[in-house]
């Protein structure tokens, strides 16, 4: 029986299938919308009752580029698409200055951004420290960086990454105004989202690590869904560094919540306030230190 072969499969493939349809003769019947293939007809998919099952493909389609990138954990940045790197910002405050008539809002805010620019490079610095940890010993890839694919401080991530020669994850999401992924992010890892609640699931499916910069709306909101999944124990914690402790205590009085008793003291230790890439680095590793025996 040593000439025995058992086949692996005796259905075709769906591609096979796919292509074996396109190519069919046409006719009334075979031009008619319900004649397609299920997984071909995008009027179908795009019904409204079709949204469970697009839930599903965009649960599962980043899920399985992971996989099959080898990719075991994430360390993920989140921060504003509006503070450039320092050059730039430099030269926004400059052409601020320049404009003519009552511009000093707009002075204002150009200087603020300018102040805050900085953390594009420290973006890009903890960026370049992490994606350089090695693989573990089943050979997996960890804290890899990944981002949400846009410009400024998601940009200095993947960017940081690309100095190291390192691959790096970029989790876009579809806009009213057009949104491309920056140039670092690596093209086999980038992934586009029509849903906010599942590209925030898989910003936190893999991370084991998240630094949290100067942002606005998007950033809070992604944010503090991670301080409440950590806080009512629908997640293990994990390392969450807070960049900018001026900005942070400015924006949002965390100690007036603990005074109200909204929330509970300890909720303060959920996250740490740091400022360099060398501090946040450090906080990781702590974390994740094999205790003394």
């Amino acid at each position: 029986m040593t000439d025995t072969h058992v086949p692996s499969r005796v259905f075709p493939r769906a591609r096979q299938d796919a292509e074996t349809a396109n190519a069919g003769v046409s006719t009334p019947q075979t031009e008619n919308p319900s004649f397609r293939l299920a997984f071909q007809d995008m009027d179908f998919l795009l019904r409204e009752d079709l949204r469970p099952v697009r839930f599903q493909l965009e649960l599962l389609k980043p899920e399985l580029i992971l996989k099959e990138a080898n990719i075991a954990s994430t360390f993920v940045f989140y921060g504003s698409a509006r503070i450039p790197e320092p050059s730039k910002a430099q030269a926004m405050l400059d052409f601020a200055r320049a404009a003519e008539g009552d511009n000093e809002q707009g002075i204002r805010i150009a200087e603020s951004l300018v102040a805050k620019s900085r953390y594009y490079d420290v973006a890009r610095e903890l960026a370049g420290k992490v994606s350089q940890f090695p693989l573990d010993e089943e050979g997996k890839r960890q804290f890899v960086v990944c981002s949400g694919g846009g410009p400024s401080i998601m940009e200095a991530a993947n960017r940081g990454a690309a100095d190291q020669g390192q691959e790096s994850i970029g989790l876009n999401i579809v806009l009213p105004h057009e949104q491309a992924p920056n140039p670092y992010v690596t093209p086999h890892l980038s992934m586009q989202f029509h849903y906010f609640a599942l590209r925030k699931m898989h910003f936190l499916l893999h991370a084991r690590a998240l630094a949290a910069f100067p942002g606005g709306f998007g950033t809070f909101d992604e944010l503090f869904e991670l301080l409440t999944l950590i806080q009512t124990g629908k997640i293990k914690p994990i390392p969450v560094l807070l960049f900018g402790k001026d900005f942070w205590n400015r924006v949002v009085n965390f100690e007036a919540l603990v005074e109200e008793g909204v929330i509970s003291p300890r909720d303060l230790s959920l996250f740490t306030m740091v400022e360099t890439a060398n501090e946040a680095w450090e906080v990781v590793q702590d974390f994740y230190r094999e205790p003394v025996v």
